[in-house]
């Protein structure tokens, strides 16, 4: 494909240019938040390839994670200030098109597997035309905005609906493409169009998987409402001489081409529920559950789309239909296995639940998603072994939650979730929610607290998912400056346990001795990744030994000043980057009566000229700090700089191999281990020790220290007098100049090249991940933290927001318990999922240690797991599927999408286990050892 040159040749052959990279960067923006200002359906976007838009990103001086437009569903751009670039060529979208050869229209399309952010990017119809206007090139991809779900969620429509039309008549095949908004009329027409027919003697057919599910009368109704899928198949019969053509060939059957009668259309849909249920029918469970109990006309207001219900053949089980996937839909197929193979919901869903259907609710979806999973749960369990196609499910699960229409992979926890939500919402009991103001504990009981939590979240929330799958846990929030305790107790669905390798970080800090008693040494800590600078400080702490009247004071070095001080004992540490470079000055431990001294370092560098006063004052080496002794006057500055840098005097100290301001293979703690223990005192000069602190011949003035007082950001600096005021308890700043004398008498080496708080680019010998257990998330979960700086606690007390320590306990344990591993971590910079296995428990979970309810102690906390959600392969796709135990039959099944079967127990425990489903089970003692021993389940 050739792509014009852009801009206007010149007589010369230069190009002429329409304005500056910085008029183009504020037209686009300007452009963009106007277009923003003014969405609504049918606004025309453009698709341009991110290769060509990141040049011309670059090239304009934004930065590259500056997104200027509708936000993408990828935000895994570095935030770095691009450079200047060269102008980019041409618009060059001849990498992300891919034009079927098969298509009857002219439209360009798209490669499948394009995201958003990642290989292109959207942009308004008035910024394409002016980057064509300036750059010409293309190919131009327009396409329309549409609005999804009740809510009217607005979203650009990359990819069209396509369509496989098959001709009864000639069994010629073609493809359409239309918006999944377009209506059954619009489809008529394109159709009868193509083919030179009159509308009213043609007849669509829904032909999914190749079969006659449904006509599709010439109507309103658009695409999407009638359940139509992406890449499926429709078949035109045409009307001739009073019959329509029927292909009975295409289906296989080995027929020729036949004429059938005009009859009316009758729908071939059969609701779930009635007759079908006890035909043919057995699911394990007792038959008292269905038998008698037919659903209720409600049923029957469900749209048309649904598939034929074939009853199940003689000797068939229930509960083994797998789900056919519609396009990457194994994320939905995966957790909806899970879920109607969980006992107490297919109990409740076997049976007449209409009369809890809770149509005015206004957080559910009217009722509609409740009787759409549950009439998919009946044809999984009625079916036998014949795999579903879940179509007219994800239909209502995309009007009522956008984000998961289309075609793209997504998370099956996110699902789960949403199902839960709104199973509960669309089954809630309580039609009229009543108000309750949520009230301190204030010293009251915990059981009391508790119990009242409880009754008040029921009287607004009562349902069968309630009944279930929704517990307790106890939150306590304690105020980092006053003390004050918070206690609430808040219900949950389930629990997202975090892997303990996803909490911690390994980080290097140079730890100083602030009077000059010993050399700088690196230590390599282990510290939470969501943890404070209070934690690293600690870390460091036990790691050099630090004394009981000692303190750290933690820093962050950049360009050899100090960038600033990590003060604040919350601060927290994922502010720290691993390229970053922290340090550790151990002080007297005197608080706000220690007057620091900041010493930072320059040297005189002589440019290429003959004249000296062209020379100029940079800065090296890591600053200092320190403390006086007297800070009435600036007598005591030479002093306390002369003790700081006597350890680094090359008369005074032995060199050892072991010891040095970097790292090798290993962190610098362990060098020091290797040369002499930790705790021991480093090599002291001979004319320096702790107890004499008097030094005449090491006066900064003897060496010819030049001294300055600089300005808070060292941009001038000026004499130091002897009787200067210094008020006690101030930061004071120096600035301390390096001569070639100074360079002979101490080795600055020791104060070059600080390490990296995570050096990434060590090869490190990769070693076998250790399994961890499920009790270790559990207990990582738990634990005491700080609540993150965006998600700060208004203290009561205070009356301002705090940075509170939270801890969590688990209060009360509901009948189905679900575990999510976050394997996924996604951040700003980075995403990544973790394959650690996790060792969890089969059978016998017991988690009556985590309970701290003691009037729950009495119930069983005991707990056996019976479906699994999997995830294989990596980000931005992978693969789904389940593990379910059917608790009649004691045997596992693998659910892998359309296709099912038998696993053994040994086989099911994987890395990629991703959300683990527990039932309650009832124990009992032991008579013979006294322990508690399974009985059965609950359900």
């Amino acid at each position: 494909m050739t792509i014009p040159d852009s801009g206007n040749m010149m007589e010369n052959g230069s190009i002429e240019l329409p304005c500056t990279p910085e008029e183009e960067k504020r037209i686009v923006t300007e452009l963009t938040k106007k277009a923003d200002a003014n969405l609504k359906e049918g606004n025309l976007y453009y698709v341009i390839s991110n290769r060509w838009f990141m040049d011309w990103q670059k090239y304009t001086g934004h930065d590259i994670d500056a997104y200027p437009f509708p936000e993408p569903s990828s935000a895994s751009w570095p935030l770095v200030l691009s450079k200047t670039a060269d102008r980019p060529g041409p618009i060059d979208n001849t990498d992300i098109v891919s034009n079927g050869s098969d298509c009857v229209d002219d439209d360009l399309q798209l490669h499948r597997t394009l995201e958003e952010g990642r290989d292109y990017v959207l942009v308004p119809r008035e910024v394409w035309e002016k980057l064509s206007e300036w750059y010409k090139g293309g190919p131009a991809l327009p396409r329309k905005m549409i609005s999804l779900g009740v809510n009217n969620n607005f979203s650009v429509e990359v990819f069209p609906l396509c369509l496989k039309l098959t001709d009864s008549k000639d069994k010629s095949q073609s493809v359409l493409r239309l918006s999944k908004k377009a209506s059954l009329h619009e489809l008529y027409e394109r159709v009868c169009g193509l083919k030179g027919i009159q509308p009213e003697k043609a007849q669509i057919w829904d032909y999914f998987n190749k079969q006659k599910h449904m006509v599709l009368s010439d109507s309103d109704q658009t695409l999407e409402e009638s359940s139509l899928q992406m890449d499926q198949d429709i078949l035109l019969e045409v009307q001739v001489d009073g019959f329509w053509t029927s292909g009975f060939g295409l289906e296989s059957t080995g027929n020729e081409l036949a004429l059938v009668p005009i009859e009316p259309v009758r729908s071939s849909v059969t609701i779930a529920g009635g007759p079908a249920l006890s035909n043919g029918y057995s699911t394990g469970y007792n038959s008292s559950l269905y038998q008698g109990n037919t659903l209720s006309s409600a049923f029957t207001d469900m749209e048309d789309g649904y598939d034929v219900l074939r009853p199940a053949a003689k000797g068939d089980r229930g509960g083994l239909a797998g789900l056919q996937n519609l396009g990457n839909t194994c994320f939905m197929n995966s957790a909806i296995q899970c879920l109607v193979h969980t006992p107490l919901l297919v109990e409740y869903f076997l049976r007449d639940y209409t009369n809890e259907i809770n149509r005015q609710n206004p957080l559910g979806m009217h009722g509609e998603l409740a009787l759409a999973f549950g009439d998919l749960l009946r044809k999984l369990w009625s079916s036998g072994r014949t795999a579903i196609a879940p179509r007219a499910f994800k239909g209502k699960l995309a009007r009522f939650a956008p984000q998961f229409s289309g075609y793209n992979q997504h998370d099956s926890q996110e699902l789960l979730a949403f199902l839960l939500d709104g199973l509960h919402e669309d089954l809630n009991r309580v039609k009229q929610k009543p108000y309750f103001e949520t009230k301190d504990s204030d010293g009251c009981p915990d059981e009391e607290v508790a119990d009242e939590y409880w009754r008040y979240h029921k009287a607004r929330n009562d349902s069968v998912i309630v009944d279930v799958c929704q517990g307790q846990y106890k939150s306590t929030l304690v105020c980092p400056v006053c003390n004050k305790i918070s206690i609430t107790f808040d219900p949950f669905m389930y629990l997202s346990l975090p892997l303990p390798s996803t909490l911690t970080r390994t980080m290097t800090a140079t730890v100083f001795y602030g009077d000059g008693i010993g050399l700088p040494m690196p230590y390599t800590v282990t510290v939470l990744k969501h943890g404070c600078s209070r934690d690293l400080s600690q870390a460091l702490g036990i790691a050099c030994c630090l004394g009981s009247h000692e303190c750290l004071l933690l820093a962050e070095v950049y360009e050899h000043k100090i960038f600033k001080y990590l003060d604040t004992p919350l601060e927290p540490l994922t502010s720290i980057k691993d390229d970053d470079h922290i340090v550790a000055y151990r002080l007297p431990r005197k608080g706000a009566e220690l007057t620091r001294l900041e010493i930072c370092h320059r040297y005189q560098e002589k440019c290429m000229t003959d004249n000296f006063k062209a020379s100029e004052r940079k800065l090296f080496l890591t600053p200092l700090v320190t403390y006086l002794e007297d800070p009435q006057t600036g007598a005591g500055i030479d002093l306390a700089v002369s003790r700081i840098l006597s350890p680094l005097r090359k008369k005074a100290f032995f060199t050892s191999p072991s010891i040095s301001c970097g790292m090798e293979n290993g962190s610098a703690s362990e060098a020091v281990e290797e040369s002499m223990d930790s705790c021991s005192t480093l090599l002291e000069p001979e004319s320096y020790s702790k107890d004499n602190t008097e030094q005449p011949e090491m006066s900064s003035r003897d060496l010819s220290f030049q001294l300055c007082i600089a300005d808070d950001k060292f941009l001038s600096c000026r004499p130091i007098a002897k009787d200067l005021p210094i008020k006690p308890g101030r930061l004071v700043k120096v600035m301390l100049d390096w001569t070639d004398k100074e360079h002979e008498l101490f080795d600055s080496s020791y104060l070059k090249d600080l390490p990296e708080v995570h050096k990434t680019g060590l090869t490190v010998k990769k070693t076998r991940q250790e399994a961890i257990s499920l009790f270790s998330c559990l207990d990582t979960f738990l634990r005491e933290e700080p609540l993150g700086p965006d998600d700060m606690w208004y203290c009561p007390r205070c009356k301002e927001h705090r940075q509170a320590t939270k801890k969590l306990d688990l209060w009360r344990l509901p009948e189905t318990l679900v575990f999510h591993l976050k394997r996924f971590s996604y951040s700003r910079w980075l995403k990544n999922k973790l394959d650690t296995f996790v060792n969890f428990p089969i059978h016998n979970l017991d988690l009556s240690k985590y309970v701290k309810s003691k009037e729950a102690c009495a119930g069983s906390h005991v707990y056996e797991l019976y479906a699994i959600s999997n995830h294989y392969g990596g980000l931005g796709g992978g693969h789904y599927s389940a593990y379910a135990k059917l608790i009649d039959d004691n045997r596992w099944y693998h659910f892998d999408d359309a296709h099912v079967s038998p696993v053994s127990e040994a086989e099911i425990k994987t890395s990629a286990a991703y959300v683990l489903f527990y039932r309650r089970v009832k124990v009992q003692p032991n008579a013979a050892v006294g322990e508690p021993s399974q009985i059965h389940g609950t359900s």
